[in-house]
Order: C-alpha cells, then structure tokens, then sequence
C-alpha cells in the first residue's frame, strides 16, 4: 500500500507536464494547482479503497479530463426534437430573435432601469413593462416578479396575511419542481379554507365558508391536469359577483400566461387575462414563460390600487426583475402589440407551423440519413405544449423515426445525441427515436443533421 501512495507524482511535477502547462492558456495557475491537489486527493482515497496508482500518463490524463468539464459550464444550449413545445426541462419558450437583442442592448453597458430621462429624477423598474401589459389586456395596472409562484407568495403576503383564502379543494395543484400551491400559499401567512370536494365544488361551498377572517376567494386554473367525468366547478363570473357581494377580493391564478386564442390551430381554449378581467377577478396572475413566450417571470396585473400595495411591500424588491429578463419580456410584450406574435415569438410560430412544412422537413432529414446508410422513415405522430399548458393537447405531426426492427440499439444511439455537441433531445416510443421537427429551429436542420450522423457513427462503432 505504501508503495502504490509512492507512484503519486507531486503537484509540481503534474503541473510542469506539457498537457498540462499548455491549460495555463486558459485558466490561472492557481485554479490548475487547485484542481491537480483536489486529483490527488481523489486518487489517494481510491488507494486507500485498494485500487492500485495509476501510471503516470493516465493521471495527467485524467486530470486535464478533470480540467476540460470542470471549467465549463454545465448550461448548454440544447436542440429540442422532443416535440414538447414548452419544455420545462429544457428551459420552458424559447425567446425571439428581438428580445434576444434587447436584452444583449440593455446588458452591454448601462440602461435607464430607474432613472426617469424626462425628469432627471430616480424611476421605478416597474413602469417599463406595466403600460404594455396594460394596452394588452385593458388592466389598470400591472406588476412583474420573477416567477408566477412569487407573484403568488406577494400577492398574498401583501393582500391576506394572518387572514383566510378560500379555495376549492380541486384546485390545490402540484406545480414543477414538486412545488405545491398550498405550500406556496401557506409560506404567505395565509390560511388555506379549502371548500368543496377534488370533482365537485359549489358557490354555496364558498358562501359557506366565508367568515370575518376571509380576505379572498381564489381560483387556481388547473393548466396542467384535465379531471373529467362527473365534476363542477363555479364560473369565475359568479364567484367574482360572491366576493364583491361580501366585500372581498377575487384572485385568478392563471398559471400558463396566454394572450391569443388557441382554438383555431385545434386546441382546447385556455382562459386568457382578458376574458379573466371581464369576468369580474380582481388581479390576475400567470407566468411570461409559457404560452406568452416570454423569460422567466411572474405576472400580476388588475385593479390599480392592489398592484400599487403589491410595489410598496417589502418583498416585492427580493421578487423583482432584473434589467435582462424586463428589456426581453418587453420585447416579446411588443409581438403582440405589433401583431406578429405568431410568426415573430416561437412558442407561437411552432404552435402555426403547417403539417406541409413539417413533413418536408422531416423528408429531408430522412433522405440525409439514407444517404448516410441509416434507415430511416417519416412517421405520423403528435406534438405536444407541454409545460403545464394545454393538458393532453396535442398538434398533429410528422417525426423522423430511427430503429424500431431491433437492428439499431435506439437507447445508445439517443444517448450519443444527448451527450454530443450541441446536444440533441428526442423521444423514445416503441424502441424508435422520433425526432419532431416542430420544436427545432429550421435554422437548426443542418446543425442536427451532423450531431445525428455523428451519433449514428459513434452508435454504429459501439455494436
């Protein structure tokens, strides 16, 4: 044991080899004497475990192996051909080509983010989104945090704490993360009433639980699950005439934040703010990184002296913006005022795309793949919205299919592409890999065609 400790060269030794001495191109002597002491370290414990030292070659090896996927960022831009439009694992919408350079503009160099250019006085933050998302849906005022669950955390710490929210027992749902909308709610100081049964919830269930300690009545739209069969649930016109009757606020969770009607590409509508402010709710809240093909970011928007106590709290300055996610959130608010949202915000472009278009694509990326010697084959199938919008709703499709008769191993083949560079995402159903151009970028066909015969190669070479 002690002579295998023997073979372990020194830090200076390791650091003096020409592999890697040529890093210090790259990173600071100090980070490369940091990483070969913590090497050194590891391989120590595997020989205290009874592994022999390895040769000296092998160590320099690893430790520039070591080096390589140490000092580089693990966040990489990834090819999406899984056909889930919005995929939460993915990142959720893409954003456009404009609000990409927004956001760049704003982050080169200095912004007005408070500064008011007419006056010459201090501004706030929040006026540069608030008079576009309230041209868009006719709200009084608007405020935007960093994710629809601290709008939510605000909304009632700001509205309801120490006081009761009451809220159908359908409606308490899980969000990504594991997250639930009870906990959320109960870090507020608020009290959850639930009323009501999972299926089944009435107007008498609220009217009967309204007491002295009730400050609203909440609506959570259940954007990602359907419960069907015998179920009612009270219209949100209804409850919001029950909470202005006994002098409280309606609150309407929205979740997925969508501003166009879904129901001309063949989807089921989803409840959009406006219809939401119509229908009597007091504020409304949803994300901008759905089906409003924003960045990351909480919306809440209604009548103007809440939103105005919502700014005064003080956890609205741990929720907000920063000066990258308002440039680019406006910048996509603007597709829709302009009326380009469908061809300009991709969320929306994918959404449109006609069947004709896909299945060229698809052909030619399967004619690039025979060329190649790789069968391959155009099949139907479906796309999906995915990211908690638009449950079991899907866009019919047309996938590039790969394996399925046993002679290609599907699972390594998806493995290679996920690990290569860029990564590519699909799917696997019926051991075939179906890749859904939907959800790649056109600008994208060349750019996954070489990662796909390249994985092919590495797939190939492993059998």
């Amino acid at each position: 044991m002690t002579s295998a400790y023997r073979g372990l060269p020194s830090v200076e030794r390791l650091l003096a080899d020409g592999r890697v001495s040529a890093l210090t191109a790259e990173y600071s002597t100090l980070t490369l004497t940091q990483l070969a002491r913590q090497h050194l370290d590891d391989l120590r414990q595997a020989i205290a475990a009874g592994r022999p030292c390895p040769p000296f070659g092998e160590i320099v090896s690893s430790l520039v192996e070591r080096a390589a996927s140490t000092l580089t960022s693990s966040l990489r831009p990834v090819i999406n051909a899984t056909g889930v439009i919005i995929h939460t694992n993915l990142g959720r919408a893409p954003l456009s080509d404009d609000a990409l350079a927004a956001m760049a503009a704003v982050d080169r160099g200095y912004s007005n983010l408070e500064l008011d250019l007419e006056e010459g006085k201090r501004g706030s933050r929040f006026v540069h989104l608030e008079t576009l998302l309230c041209h868009l849906t006719d709200a009084e005022a608007a405020i935007a945090v960093n994710n629809n669950a601290s709008a939510l955390l605000l909304t009632l710490s700001a509205l309801a704490q120490g006081r009761e929210v009451i809220i159908s027992r359908g409606q308490l749902v899980e969000i990504g993360g594991g997250f639930r909308i009870p906990d959320v709610m109960r870090q507020s100081g608020a009290r959850l009433v639930e009323v009501g049964t999972t299926n089944r919830t009435y107007l008498h269930d609220y009217e009967e639980a309204i007491g002295e300690e009730t400050a609203c009545l909440m609506r959570v739209h259940t954007s990602n699950f359907r419960l069907t069969g015998f179920t009612h649930s009270v219209p949100l016109p209804e409850l919001a005439a029950l909470a202005h009757q006994r002098s409280l606020l309606l609150l309407d969770d929205l979740g997925s934040g969508c501003l166009l009607d879904t129901r001309p590409f063949g989807l089921a509508a989803e409840p959009t703010p406006q219809e939401s402010l119509t229908a009597g709710a007091d504020l409304i809240l949803f994300s901008a990184d759905k089906l409003l093909g924003g960045p990351q970011a909480g919306i809440v928007l209604g009548r103007r002296e809440l939103v105005s106590t919502l700014r005064r709290h003080p956890l609205a300055r741990a929720v907000r913006l920063d000066k990258t996610s308002i440039a680019g959130l406006a910048a996509t608010l603007l597709h829709y005022l302009r009326g380009e949202a469908l061809a300009k915000v991709p969320v929306w472009r994918m959404i449109a795309t006609p069947l004709d278009e896909l299945e060229r694509r698809t052909r030619r990326w399967a004619q690039a793949c025979r060329r190649v010697g790789v069968s391959a084959r155009v099949v139907e199938g479906w796309s999906m919205v995915g990211g908690g919008s638009l449950p079991e709703e899907g866009l019919p499709s047309r996938l590039l299919a790969l394996g399925g008769d046993g002679a290609l191993d599907v699972k390594a083949l998806a493995r290679h592409l996920r690990t290569g560079d860029p990564p590519v995402v699909g799917r696997i159903e019926r051991d075939a890999l179906l890749l859904d151009p939907r959800t790649v970028d056109p600008r994208q066909d060349r750019v996954l065609l070489r990662a796909l015969h390249t994985a092919l190669a590495a797939a190939s070479a492993a059998v």
